[in-house]
């Protein structure tokens, strides 16, 4: 049963994913957090975190490891092959209309208003991360701050146009060297 739901799942995030990965987060948020309790927030942001430094599209990557975590490498299968199955079959027709002589007058019309709502889901993904990043309680007087150091880092070395592989390095750092103390705190 639980493949079931992991493969339905899935196939609704692939299907209604239009924008890439950054835009389908806030529906993989709903699926797998909020209708079916398959993670809390926090641990959805970490697998966000997680499938932003393995290669792959972060929709993929995110699908493969939540089915991991609830169904173990099946999981992962189904959960990944329902994720890419409605683009692939979109793609297919979008090709063959496309290359067969088709107008694309109503897709380009149709994509005209689907940009800007990417760029909407996009940004309240980035907003749900942010703060359950920086408040991972449920109060928002008690910041994280390891995890606000690591951000400011971020946009500061953003902003000097840094190599990103190195703001992934530094954001490990500073939660490696942040955890030490925490443990060195807690410990006296």
């Amino acid at each position: 049963m639980i493949y079931i739901k992991l493969f339905l799942a899935f196939l609704e995030v692939g299907a209604f994913a239009f924008g890439g990965g950054y835009a389908a987060l806030p529906l993989i948020e709903q699926v797998v957090v909020s209708r079916h309790g398959w993670m809390t927030l926090r641990e959805m942001t970490d697998i966000i975190a997680i499938s932003q430094v393995t290669p792959g599209p972060i929709a993929l990557n995110a699908a493969t490891f939540v089915g991991t975590r609830v169904a173990g490498i099946p999981g992962a299968v189904i959960a990944s092959v329902a994720a890419v199955l409605p683009q692939t079959v979109f793609l297919l027709f979008l090709g063959w209309f496309m290359f067969h002589g088709g107008r694309i007058t109503l897709i380009k019309r149709a994509l005209k208003g689907l940009r800007p709502g990417v760029a909407g889901l996009i940004a309240i993904a980035a907003l749900s991360m942010f703060m359950s990043s920086l408040f991972p309680g449920s109060s928002l007087t008690a910041p994280d701050y390891v995890a606000a150091a690591a951000f400011v880092l971020a946009v500061f070395m953003r902003f000097k146009k840094m190599d990103v592989t190195r703001m992934i390095f530094a954001g490990a750092g500073i939660g490696l060297i942040g955890g030490l103390i925490e443990h060195l705190a807690a410990g006296r």
